[in-house]
């Protein structure tokens, strides 16, 4: 279970507390990007207090994708055979775990929690929240001939083996959009790709790392690649050469 913090304090120990509880089994890797308010510090006390959490503490705030793609490194470089990804902030339940790796043995190599399915939901999000999250996956599913329904979502069950097919080193989306970046490289590889409803809930603490420039990053790249595979790249040119420097993370 791969969770990427920056100023959760609030958020972590109910989020690792509930996951251990719902899937006893799982084994929790806290990704902190060395966060001002000791979110580090507190997840070195809860690794202290359980064998089955892990941290690794990066040098500084350098994006969400990023510190999941270093998870992932992590992930593999230790041997596990399923990889697991979620937000700290409570919006994602860990009590709807087992329902994605059910769907997993079932034979999906990646698994996307959804909320745009039928079954799934969002509590607590404006109106306005929903449209723009509704028409960004929309203008993506589109733009990149996926036929998925979520592919912005970050509560996802991978095969390792399946993130060995990605990949990984070529990635080059260090923020949110990495979400897209790994549905849209799952779907060019011909992984059996599969979405399982969930209900969103908006955090209760701490402040959302959404911001428009996110939204306007992700819906350039989203265009750019869409117009790349129209023109026959079997993988955008961009999301194909290069990767963010994730040697600096280290392991504690």
């Amino acid at each position: 279970m791969i969770i990427p913090t920056y100023d959760e304090r609030e958020n972590l120990p109910l989020i690792t507390g509930r996951l251990r509880a719902a899937v006893p089994a799982a084994d929790v890797l806290v990704v902190d990007d060395n966060s001002p308010d000791g979110t580090g510090d507190l997840a070195d006390q809860l690794r202290a207090a359980d064998d089955q959490v892990n941290v690794l503490h990066r040098p500084g705030k350098q994006g969400f994708g990023a510190a999941c793609l270093a998870g992932f490194d992590w992930a593999l470089a230790h041997g596990y055979d399923v990889v697991v990804q979620m937000d700290a902030d409570g919006s994602h339940a860990p009590e709807q775990l087992p329902a994605l790796l059910e769907r997993l043995e079932g034979g999906a190599d990646v698994v996307l929690g959804s909320r745009w399915i039928t079954g799934g939901s969002v509590l607590n999000w404006p109106r306005w929240r929903i449209l723009l999250s509704r028409g960004g996956n929309a203008y993506a599913r589109i733009a990149l001939r996926l036929d998925l329904h979520d592919v912005t979502g970050g509560f996802r069950v991978y095969r390792a083996t399946s993130l060995v097919r990605l990949d990984l080193a070529a990635v080059t989306s260090a923020g949110y959009c990495l979400q897209i970046e790994l549905a849209l490289r799952a779907a060019r590889t011909d992984l059996r790709m599969a979405e399982v409803p969930i209900t969103f809930v908006e955090r209760e603490h701490g402040r959302s790392k959404m911001s428009r420039a996110i939204m306007i990053e992700s819906f350039r790249r989203v265009t750019r690649w869409g117009f790349e595979l129209r023109r026959g790249s079997p993988l955008p040119a961009d999301a194909g050469s290069g990767a963010p420097d994730r040697a600096e993370t280290r392991p504690d």
